[in-house]
């Protein structure tokens, strides 16, 4: 009945496109509008948030993973059209899970303690039981790890659909996953059916298996630290939330997600890139229209704020692995990097038109930066053209410290700001 207006500017910011989006308001259009940004790899440099009352009105700033303008007319016509639409992407937390593999993959969720070589041993696994790895994305936090895959039968290219052949891949891979310390919380089971984000859905698993409870740090770890307040607006009944963080892309997604599953609304917010450090400001309220009213909860919530941070922080250095796919090909090269002493952080799986295009997020076993040499030599063995080394953060975060600049939004309320902002809707 009320469909999103959605205005797309390239005339109102120097820097960045803008973005604005009114709708009427509902539980969660904050997330299903960043993640439309996140999907299309956009960055949102800057962002104000009001969201009071019936009324959903958020403006976005955002550049290309080049640092530039969305010039090209079919994006922006592709994002108004998925902002317009606005149908809503993946199922709440309270959602059970399915057992109904779609059409052309079976999905599967795996859940496990983090340990060096377990991502090569699932692979091997599926490959022995004739399994094909087609996408999946790898995600390890506090000694824990969690992983989505897709994966087809290699023999004919589609999902898998005996139940006892999936019961036996179920079996097989919680052995795999439970190794000799991890009995009660390893398991793998099969993805909801539907259309569901595979970002969301990997917090999601993390969140189910409490991963935000301890926080694992090395000695002599550079990583630069989030920071992240939970305190009380008693003038405006809210709990407003601050965070500052090293800046990456997909940060705006990870912070809404959890503040959505968690049955949090974000009523006004104020979000801000300055060189490296990303600043974000909330004033929210759980869905029963109440603030936070116990220090548990606010502890609670500034733990899993945290974690949704550090999930997808790149550790490690960038492998980029690009060439033609085969049966076995994930396999491979896991075993290589086991074979090596390196342990994977984070990976992103992908193939598609018979390439296989992987990223990977290593260390060694200790959790300390890769041997040069180890990296080489494992480059010949694969291909040198095949296996690129595209960044490394443990260089870039001996370079970026924390800043001395304060929170910027502390007084978001103060002097109308924030209605100033609601009246003009200024883009400067």
């Amino acid at each position: 009945m009320n469909p999103p207006r959605v205005v797309i500017d390239n005339n109102a910011c120097e820097d960045a496109t803008v973005i604005q989006v009114d709708s009427v308001n509902k539980h969660g259009i904050l997330l299903d509008v960043v993640q439309v940004l996140s999907d299309m790899n956009l960055v949102i440099t800057k962002a104000y948030i009001s969201s009071d009352g019936f009324w959903f009105m958020d403006v976005f700033y955002v550049i290309d993973r080049n640092g530039d303008k969305i010039r090209d007319t079919q994006i922006i016509d592709y994002i108004q059209r998925r902002l317009e639409n606005n149908p809503g992407f993946a199922p709440s937390m309270r959602e059970s899970v399915g057992v109904v593999p779609s059409e052309e993959h079976t999905s599967i969720e795996l859940t496990g303690i983090d340990r060096p070589g377990l991502l090569s041993e699932v692979c091997a696994v599926l490959t022995d039981l004739h399994c094909n790895v087609v996408n999946a994305e790898i995600w390890t936090h506090n000694n824990r790890a969690a992983a989505v895959v897709h994966v087809t039968d290699d023999s004919t290219g589609c999902a898998i659909n005996n139940p006892s052949r999936i019961s036996t891949i179920r079996d097989l891979l919680c052995n795999v996953l439970r190794g000799s310390s991890d009995l009660k919380t390893a398991r793998m089971t099969l993805s909801p059916p539907g259309v569901t984000n595979w970002d969301r859905r990997l917090h999601q698993i993390m969140f189910a298996d409490r991963d935000y409870e301890k926080r694992v740090q090395r000695a002599g770890d550079t990583t630069m630290v989030p920071h992240v307040s939970v305190i009380d607006c008693i003038q405006k009944d809210y709990t407003v939330v601050t965070m500052r963080a090293k800046d990456r892309p997909k940060l705006l997604f990870d912070i809404v997600c959890t503040l959505t599953d968690m049955e949090y609304v974000v009523y006004h917010g104020v979000v801000q890139t300055i060189r490296t450090e990303a600043y974000q400001e909330f004033y929210i309220r759980h869905v029963d229209g109440f603030p936070i009213s116990s220090e548990a909860e606010r502890e609670r919530l500034i733990q899993c704020l945290e974690a949704a941070i550090e999930r997808r922080a790149s550790e490690g250095m960038e492998l980029e692995l690009s060439t033609k796919d085969r049966v076995g090909l994930l396999s491979d090269i896991t075993r290589i990097f086991r074979e090596n002493s390196l342990c994977i952080k984070r990976a992103e799986i992908s193939t598609e038109n018979g390439k296989a295009k992987d990223t990977f997020y290593v260390t060694d076993v200790t959790g300390n930066p890769v041997d040069p040499k180890i990296i080489d030599s494992i480059r010949r063995q694969i291909g040198v053209a095949a296996l690129q080394v595209k960044h490394n953060s443990n260089l870039s975060q001996k370079a970026s410290g924390s800043t001395t600049i304060g929170f910027l939004f502390g007084n978001l309320f103060k002097a109308g700001s924030f209605q100033n902002f609601k009246l003009n809707r200024s883009y400067s």
